[in-house]
Parts: structure tokens; C-alpha cells; sequence
């Protein structure tokens, strides 16, 4: 091996190395402040009231099948009370399957989450409000996702903000008004801080999560 030979191999080597480096530090910036509130293995962290068998734990998924029911985070993450975040789950949904996400909200034992506002989950169902939806307020009907096939439903909440979207397409961009006006059933969806919840609307709706991250904001 020539001189000239030896040195050209090394300076590739170095420039290799440094390409491996840059793709790391790109990667974990790109996924700092993420926070895992699923552990892939229980619902440590999670807690539900009536119809607890509605939720279990498949494969590293958490499976959403049974009676009317809904799974609260009350975990150690910003002692599950949120205000401004990020937040993201992989979701899967099988046909005529409905189901949500519920943000700033709180821990009941039974009924449907009084607090804060959900985030559609139905792809399929004879329900007309699609994945996406900020159910009852911003309403879309077009699908954004497909039964059987994993996509991401994400949501940001800042100040009096809220984005959804599915698959990296914005499907809501809606500002909660200084006093917005709610009636009936509807008199706490506002938002004033809380935790998150997955609901399992009925025994027909089977439904998947998994990589259920937030990501706290100022």
C-alpha cells in the first residue's frame, strides 16, 4: 500500500466517521424532548374506571376492544397535568372502528370525559366525523388515514392554540376564542391544563396505539 494510497484511505475513514457522527446528533436533536408514555409491556402510568378490560396490552400496542370505557394517563410526566405540548401516538384502526384522544382533561371513573377535547379516531364508522376532528368544534369529513394501516395522529397545544394532524397533513389549526361560548354537555371543553385519554367508544370499535410520545412546551 502506497503512501499516497494509505492517506486517501484514511481521510475517507475520518470523513466516514464524521458523516456517522453528524446523522446521530442530527437524529437525537431531532427526537430530543420526546417523552414515552407507554412502556410497551403494561398500562404502568395509566389508569381506567369501569370496563377496564375494554384496554390491554398486545404485541407493544396497547388494544382498544370492549364496552364504553376510557384509559387515563396519571403518570409521573409533568405530574399528568399538561398545558402547552406535543404530543403523538401510532394508531391503528380495524373497519368500523371509532375511538379518540382526549387532551387537557381529567380522570372520571365512568361517562364520557366531561373535560377538555377530543381528537377523533374513526376512519370508517357511521359516525361522519373523520380522524382529526376536534369533535363538535372543528369538524372534517374527508379521511386523512385508512383501516388496518398505521398512521400518526398528532396534536399540539399552544397557549389557545390547537393543531391536529394526520400523517404530517394539518387537518385542524383552530384558536379557542377568549370566551368561547359551550353549552350542554359541552361546558368544559376549554382549555385549562390537564392529562390525556384514549377512549374505547364501543364493543364493536377495535383500535391499536403504540409510540404514544409528548414532548412538554413552555
Amino acid at each position: 500500500m502506497t503512501a499516497a494510497y494509505l492517506k486517501k484511505y484514511m481521510l475517507l475513514l475520518v470523513l466516514g466517521v464524521l458523516t456517522t457522527v453528524q446523522s446521530q446528533h442530527t437524529q437525537s436533536t431531532k427526537n430530543q424532548g420526546w417523552i414515552s408514555l407507554f412502556n410497551g409491556k403494561n398500562l404502568e402510568g395509566w389508569k381506567v374506571g369501569d370496563n377496564a378490560s375494554t384496554f390491554s396490552v398486545e404485541e407493544g400496542t396497547i388494544k382498544v376492544a370492549g364496552p364504553v370505557a376510557h384509559l387515563f394517563y396519571l403518570g409521573d410526566v409533568e405530574n399528568h397535568n399538561f398545558q402547552n405540548f406535543e404530543f403523538k401516538a401510532s394508531v391503528m384502526t380495524r373497519p368500523g372502528a371509532n375511538s379518540g384522544i382526549y387532551i387537557h382533561t381529567r380522570y372520571q371513573e365512568d361517562g364520557w370525559p366531561e373535560h377538555g377535547y377530543e381528537v377523533q379516531v374513526n376512519n370508517s364508522q357511521e359516525d361522519w366525523k373523520r380522524t382529526g376532528s376536534l369533535y363538535g368544534i372543528v369538524d372534517i369529513m374527508e379521511n386523512y388515514a385508512s383501516d388496518n394501516e398505521w398512521y400518526t395522529e398528532y396534536i399540539k397545544v399552544e397557549g389557545d392554540r390547537i393543531i391536529v394532524k394526520i400523517n404530517d397533513i394539518v387537518v385542524v389549526d383552530y384558536t379557542e376564542p377568549k370566551n368561547p361560548k359551550r353549552e350542554g354537555n359541552s361546558t368544559n371543553r376549554t382549555l385549562k391544563g390537564g392529562t390525556f385519554a384514549l377512549q374505547g367508544h364501543d364493543p364493536g370499535s377495535v383500535v391499536f396505539y403504540k409510540d404514544i410520545k409528548v414532548k412538554a412546551l413552555p
